[in-house]
């Protein structure tokens, strides 16, 4: 397959690195500094088992949104903040069969993106501990499994993922699958970023537990005040989350340390707004989205 990764970040090389490692042929669009450290050396990938460059002929970079062209399969992994704008950009470029695969996080990225795009979107929870190590450089900490939405294209999609190492399902449910996914980033997320711990140590401190199990349940009223059907077991999922990625810091924590813009308005901020929609109070999860909004805009000048 032709495959374009638009948003070359931790996911977005993880997964492309993956696929072009089985042989597809693999395009990473993304900035400049990781373009040109990958068009120069290609892209490391450091995993637990192995540690690999993976460059031409089946893996380039290019800052260019334009280099979609011709994809059959597009990994949309910029952050939710940039889904419109980065949307668009890529719109003129797309042929008529592209798929378009939202691996993002929050849970409304697919359906805003198909206001500014033709071609068939499907969403994607992602479950994956990847960091940026350096230019060119992306470092896998754990897990990497994909549950896809079902449209057309999905099941080839599914093929090559799984057949490039990484689990893949297509469920009909993955609206409740995001909304599961959500809420692990609402209970970890935010606190990972204040503290600025990784997700083992986090939950080692005093009254954390508790506090997470607040975040936890107001997303979950909402979830069901929105007509959500969460997947078994969604509470057990957020607990082994610190087991199973004990090192990982959150996407927002790795924000924040480098100075970026969070999307935590698509996170805990989203769960307010949907709750103040429905009338369900979210005390717990306001107050984290006001916290890393505070610190978000205090680096950035805004206050």
């Amino acid at each position: 397959m032709k495959i374009a990764i638009m948003g070359a970040g931790a996911v977005g090389c993880f997964f492309g690195a993956m696929l072009a490692r089985a042989g597809h042929d693999v395009v990473l669009i993304g900035r400049a500094q990781h373009v040109e450290a990958i068009e120069r050396e290609g892209l490391r990938l450091e995993a637990r088992s192995f540690d690999e460059r993976i460059g031409r002929p089946h893996l380039r970079a290019s800052t260019e949104a334009a280099t979609v062209a011709d994809a059959d399969l597009v990994l949309f992994c910029v952050k939710s903040t940039d889904t419109e704008s980065a949307g668009a950009s890529i719109a003129p470029h797309l042929h008529a069969d592209t798929l378009v695969l939202t691996l993002q996080n929050g849970v409304d990225n697919a359906e805003r993106l198909r206001k500014v795009i033709a071609q068939d979107v499907a969403a994607a929870v992602v479950y994956v501990a990847t960091e940026m190590a350096g230019p060119g450089h992306v470092r896998h900490h754990g897990r990497g499994e994909l549950v896809i939405e079902p449209a057309r294209g999905s099941l080839a999609a599914a093929q090559a993922l799984v057949e490039a190492g990484v689990p893949t399902e297509i469920s009909a449910n993955v609206r409740g699958a995001l909304w599961a996914k959500l809420i692990v980033n609402c209970a970890y997320n935010a606190l990972s970023a204040i503290s600025q711990l990784p997700y083992g140590r986090l939950v080692a401190g005093a009254g954390v537990l508790d506090a997470m199990h607040d975040v936890v349940a107001e997303c979950m009223a909402v979830a069901h005040a929105d007509g959500v059907t969460l997947p078994p077991g969604t509470d057990d999922g957020v607990r082994l989350i610190a087991e199973t990625m004990p090192g990982q810091y959150s996407s927002t924590a790795q924000d924040l340390a480098r100075g970026k813009r969070s999307e935590i308005d698509h996170l805990n901020g989203f769960v307010v707004q949907r709750g103040a929609a429905l009338g369900v109070a979210t005390p717990a999860n306001r107050l984290l989205h006001a916290l890393v909004k505070l610190i978000d805009d205090k680096a950035h000048g805004a206050i």
